[in-house]
């Protein structure tokens, strides 16, 4: 069983100035409001939140419909968007694991993983027990997939009334408070140099490679933090 408890903590850490509630749900409004645009019912909008919970998956699965690509095809793209997760959820479940806890537990909330959930995990599970951090993941993670179901309905009965400039703005909220975050948490050398070496780098590799710049900014950033920052923090 869920210890209610913990669960709850993991619910409420969506309250306050932190909570990732606001800029999910402004991305998801906008995502609600393309995929109108893009031909899909209220339904089948509702449900690729449901079901996929991943806005660039999302985007990528929508407009690879649009141009026609064939079902394999829209799979192995959503796929490639998606393997972003992996990482982390190889640095967040070990961190949660207990052996009293079943198994289902973990498979059922790999679900929820997100880059606004998981922020909030790494930032608060120290202060959980370590026998119900699995319960306080699945609290956040509850609240920010049911966030961005709801606001996936809203942003498409709201679509008629939002002009482009509008869902440009609300598509980036979310990344830019993904970067503030990443500013608070720069509390150690690695953590520090992966978010300098990345925003300097990415506008650098740009100007060589557009299609690249992200991917090869953030693999360089990151591994000399691992390499570099994780030595000078005794690891």
């Amino acid at each position: 069983m869920i210890n209610p408890k913990t669960f709850l903590q993991g619910l409420k850490s969506l309250k306050g100035s932190r909570s990732p509630a606001i800029p999910l749900g402004a991305c998801f409004i906008a995502l609600g409001a393309l995929l109108k645009d893009a031909g899909f019912n209220l339904q089948q909008s509702a449900a690729s939140s449901l079901f996929t919970y991943a806005l660039p998956g999302q985007l990528v699965m929508a407009e690879s419909l649009l141009v026609g690509a064939s079902i394999v095809n829209i799979f192995i793209a959503v796929w490639l968007v998606n393997f972003r997760l992996y990482p982390m959820t190889v640095s967040l479940f070990p961190l949660l694991e207990h052996k009293s806890q079943p198994k289902w537990k973990y498979y059922l909330s790999c679900h929820f993983l997100a880059v606004s959930s998981w922020l909030i995990a790494k930032d608060g599970y120290q202060k959980i027990d370590k026998k119900h951090r699995i319960d306080f993941w699945i609290g956040i993670g509850i609240g920010t997939w049911s966030t961005a179901i709801i606001m996936t309905v809203v942003g498409y009965l709201s679509a008629d009334y939002l002009n482009k400039d509008m869902l440009i703005g609300l598509a980036i909220v979310n990344p830019v408070y993904f970067f503030c975050m990443m500013i608070g948490a720069m509390k150690n050398l690695s953590v520090s140099i992966a978010v300098i070496g990345g925003t300097l780098l990415g506008p650098l590799i740009y100007l060589i490679s557009t299609e690249w710049a992200l991917l090869f900014a953030g693999i360089i950033a990151g591994t000399t933090a691992f390499l570099f920052g994780g030595k000078k923090n005794g690891k």
